[in-house]
């Protein structure tokens, strides 16, 4: 089985193998297996919608098409969103060292207006 079948499924579910989950869509389980599989899928609306989504490619080479498409789209989006995290952390920073000097001179005034008053 290719990885990059895997590798989209590599945290999606605990309850069953992934492996068994593409072999059932290989149609290469027993009658147990499959059986085992299907009511697992009963239990799960999620994954049972997943299932039938892949069912409809008509070959495996579609599906592979269609992995590489997901995980370079997800590649890219996980890189635009760290992109824009790293760019807003760097453009909060000047307020929030304005607004610690802000404070601190506020401090210090104070101390120095208390320190005149008390003489």
């Amino acid at each position: 089985m290719n990885n990059d079948l895997l590798n989209i499924l590599s945290n999606s579910n605990k309850d069953i193998d992934n492996q068994k989950l593409m072999d059932y869509l290989a149609g290469k389980l027993s009658e147990q297996e499959k059986n085992e599989v299907e009511r697992w899928m009963a239990d799960n609306d999620f994954a049972n919608e997943a299932v039938e989504g892949l069912q409809d490619f008509s070959s495996k080479k579609d599906i592979n098409v269609y992995v590489d498409q997901l995980n370079k789209e997800l590649n890219q989006y996980i890189r635009h969103k760290k992109h824009r995290r790293e760019r807003r952390k760097f453009q909060e920073q000047p307020w929030t060292y304005l607004a610690i000097f802000l404070v601190l001179l506020l401090i210090i005034l104070g101390y120095i207006v208390v320190k005149k008053l008390q003489q």
